[in-house]
């Protein structure tokens, strides 16, 4: 490994429920590829009295990724969209100038015990699609690429990677795949993904040059700089980047984007109240007072 590279750490936070494992930003590094903003939710055993019930809250300027491996989750947007998520599934929300959406238990499992356990990820999106019409968009598990090879289970859950390309709807060069592993075995990036890559240690450990990293960490480095890999045995990787942009982006709140001054205007916009709602819902997650 070199030493340029960077493993991050998991830090937990408290959003209510459940502890979420925050990977990046990152204070070394803010993003990967397009990548900025990874959440570790779980794993946990909801119910009962205990479920997901995140309330209307806005985003401009990314995609929203969830990609569960344990659980379901219900999402609803301002798009009109409603759509129920299953471990293996993907939902992807792109935001663009403006879209509010929440994120709930199903109410078939309330009163219920459920694990759940996945990934909420933004991406954010190209400079000249920061202001597109939002949309939502749902692939089923048994829509994307698996493949096996030296006893490692593959799934492209989004992007482009390994000469495959996932049918979810993305907006830049970027990729994210799921690696899975009984035994002790290795693998190589050469050639197979482009641009950066982070490489999320979700079950077992990796292992690189002289380096053994264990679950709840993340290694951030090049591609060419990054070449072979050990997967442990019992062991879940997701390896998530592509080509940066060109431009810095700024992230504050739900708030992605290239100017500030979009952000300003997206956060007295949401005070207002001026951002069109989830049809059908009254919760409303009001702007953070260190935030106006």
């Amino acid at each position: 490994m070199s030493n340029t590279s960077i493993i991050i750490e998991e830090r937990s936070r408290d959003i209510g429920n459940f502890l979420v494992g925050r990977l990046i930003p990152f204070r070394k590094k803010r993003m990967v590829g397009p990548f900025c903003f990874i959440d570790h939710m779980g794993p946990i055993t909801l119910g009962p009295k205990k479920y997901i019930d995140v309330g209307q809250h806005p985003h401009i300027g990314l995609s929203t990724l969830t990609y569960l491996f344990k659980g379901e989750i219900v999402h609803s947007d301002s798009t009109g969209a409603h759509q129920r998520i299953y471990a293996g599934d993907v939902g992807w929300m792109t935001a663009g100038k403006g879209v509010v959406h929440t994120e709930r238990s199903p109410e078939g499992l309330r009163g219920k015990k459920t694990d759940i356990h996945g990934f909420q990820i933004w991406v954010a999106l190209p400079k000249e699609l920061e202001n597109m019409k939002p949309k939502f968009s749902f692939t089923s598990k048994s829509e994307l690429p698996t493949w096996t090879k030296n006893g490692i289970e593959f799934t492209l859950i989004a992007g482009n990677g390994y000469g495959k390309k996932s049918p979810v709807p993305v907006h830049s060069s970027l990729y994210m795949v799921q690696l899975i592993s009984d035994t002790k075995s290795s693998f190589s990036l050469d050639n197979e993904v482009k641009g950066e890559v982070g490489v999320c240690v979700v079950e077992g450990y990796i292992e690189t040059g002289n380096e053994k990293i264990e679950q709840g960490n993340m290694l951030v480095s090049k591609v060419n700089e990054v070449c072979d890999i050990i997967i442990g045995e019992q062991s879940r990787i997701l390896l998530f980047g592509g080509e940066p942009f060109n431009e810095e982006r700024y992230i504050d709140w739900n708030f992605v984007s290239s100017d500030k001054e979009k952000i300003k205007e997206a956060k007295k916009n949401w005070v207002n109240k001026k951002f069109k709602m989830v049809s059908g819902d009254s919760s409303y997650i009001p702007l953070p007072s260190r935030k106006v």
